[in-house]
């Protein structure tokens, strides 16, 4: 599972002019599920994310969580993070799990991450979102779960 994390002062998706998923301050998460990606995987990278401590203190240093700063998520599935552009110029998709496959783990992934106590909206598996973000930096940060 791949993760683009942007810290953002607020973020939403619209999805045929209706609004899916909006946030104030938090993280906007970008997630992408690879074939042979598990419950684990989705795990891993919620509880990283979740305790991941890229808020400013008091002092203006990098030492608190969405957690402990009150924030919430906007998770948004995003295949196109496993494409392959080393050759030609169409990128391959052949490393994205299936969408019977992905979805679950995606809302697994969300599911987990409000057991830990995180407000979480979301885009819309599969369909052509909007996604609008004010970046706060900008702070950007990418995990993969098998690295």
């Amino acid at each position: 599972m791949t993760a683009v994390i942007q810290r953002v002062r607020r973020a939403k998706v619209t999805v045929e002019g209706r609004i899916t998923g909006e946030i104030g301050h938090g993280l906007l998460v970008l997630l992408g599920v690879a074939k042979g990606d598990a419950e684990s995987d989705a795990v891993y990278l919620a509880e990283k994310i979740c305790g991941l401590r890229i808020f400013s203190d008091d002092a203006g240093k990098m030492n608190l969580s969405v957690l402990d700063k009150g924030g919430a998520l906007l998770v948004v599935s995003q295949f196109t993070l496993l494409g392959d552009c080393r050759r030609g110029r169409r990128p391959g998709f052949d490393l994205a799990a299936p969408p019977d496959t992905a979805n679950p783990l995606y809302e697994f992934f969300c599911r987990h991450c409000v057991a830990r106590q995180v407000r979480v909206e979301k885009g819309v598996f599969q369909a052509h979102m909007d996604v609008e973000l004010v970046n706060d930096g900008p702070v950007t940060f990418v995990l993969d779960s098998r690295k």
